[in-house]
């Protein structure tokens, strides 16, 4: 089985939608980090453009990757974050 990546990045249309995500980030961080199968899960808040933030997630397979999908859809964050534009590319599926 291969390993899934997932990089790109979460784009916040204002400030304040920005400023919500970095709020719920590191819940949403320690929750993904503790799921079986996750690899590596990294997010970070561009100083350059902080409406955007850099994401990179791996995981052990493809099973693992469509259940954390399935943990983070339902969650506070994904109800939070759901309409920010992202622009993610993924590998191995």
């Amino acid at each position: 089985m291969s390993q899934v990546v997932l990089t790109g990045f979460l784009r916040c249309r204002t400030l304040e939608e920005a400023d919500r995500v970095s709020l719920l980030l590191p819940e949403h961080v320690r929750l993904t980090r503790a799921e079986a199968g996750c690899l590596s899960f990294e997010v970070f808040r561009s100083m350059a453009d902080p409406g955007c933030f850099a994401v990179r997630e791996v995981f052990r397979d493809r099973a693992a990757f469509e259940a954390h999908q399935r943990r983070a859809a339902g969650s506070l964050w994904g109800r939070a974050t759901r309409g920010i534009p992202r622009d993610y590319r993924i590998a191995g599926l």
